[in-house]
């Protein structure tokens, strides 16, 4: 999240849940202000990067949603522009639309760390994905199972969080049942892999591995071509193959 998406006094005044809903649905190791900032944020990513706003007003009309997304694509946009946009326009934050899905740390080993939280959200209707092309490059229609194959074959590169997250969504076989899960998800155990560097490439392996928690993790490169995994197959590393991440085994 960003310093700007912390102003809860502000915020607060602007999303459709009550403090205490946010602290319900959103909780329970996260404040109120916390969970709001990570919301807010949520919110203002997915304008940014995929042109879905997550918001209402009653006397919205397209042109709107359309100069939104015009706008948030522009070159010199000002830090705080999403907070201007919600306060001067008066848009209601939906926050209701959001689910728990995951919390990630980045391993200890990485040189940018983060702490984030993954929420599963349906696109409003009458609104359609528009990648911004800088960090989101590609927008496409696939089901899990097919975005891990496209990964596989090196057509979609995914990061970890994304092959790991399409690996759970793949699991479920209807709308319904992923209603259902999002609806009564908690945030889980916090998944923080392990960085493995290697002489070619690295394997991180994610806290469910039976050797995450070992002092030392040998992984010799020469086992790991024939221990990769096929799509659907659960696994517990991912090893860095020449730019594309792979499930591998033991």
């Amino acid at each position: 999240m960003d310093r700007e998406d912390q102003q809860y006094d502000l915020f607060h005044k602007y999303c459709d849940l009550a403090p205490n809903e946010i602290s319900t649905r959103f909780g329970p190791d996260l404040s109120d202000e916390q969970a709001l900032a990570y919301c807010v944020a949520a919110v203002r990513e997915t304008l940014e990067e995929a042109g879905i706003f997550l918001a209402h007003r009653n006397d919205v009309a397209p042109a709107d949603l359309e100069r939104i997304c015009r706008l948030r694509l522009a070159v010199n946009l000002k830090n705080d522009w999403f907070v201007r946009l919600v306060e001067n326009e008066s848009w209601c934050l939906a926050l209701s639309t959001l689910s728990r899905w995951s919390h990630w740390i980045t391993p200890v080993l990485m040189k940018r760390r983060f702490d984030t939280r993954f929420f599963l959200a349906e696109i409003p209707a009458g609104q359609f994905c528009r990648p911004d092309d800088r960090e989101t490059v590609q927008g496409l229609w696939l089901s899990p199972t097919d975005g891990l194959a496209g990964n596989m074959s090196g057509k979609i590169p995914l990061s970890p969080p994304t092959l790991i997250t399409l690996h759970e969504l793949s699991k479920y076989q209807t709308l319904k049942d992923l209603r259902f899960e999002a609806a009564n998800r908690p945030w889980g155990q916090t998944i923080q892999p392990r960085l493995i560097p290697l002489s070619e490439g690295a394997v991180l392996v994610e806290p469910w591995d039976p050797m995450y928690h070992q002092k030392e993790i040998k992984i010799s490169l020469e086992d790991l071509p024939a221990s990769v995994l096929p799509v659907g197959k659960s696994f517990s590393r991912l090893w860095l193959d020449q730019g594309i991440w792979k499930p591998t085994g033991l």
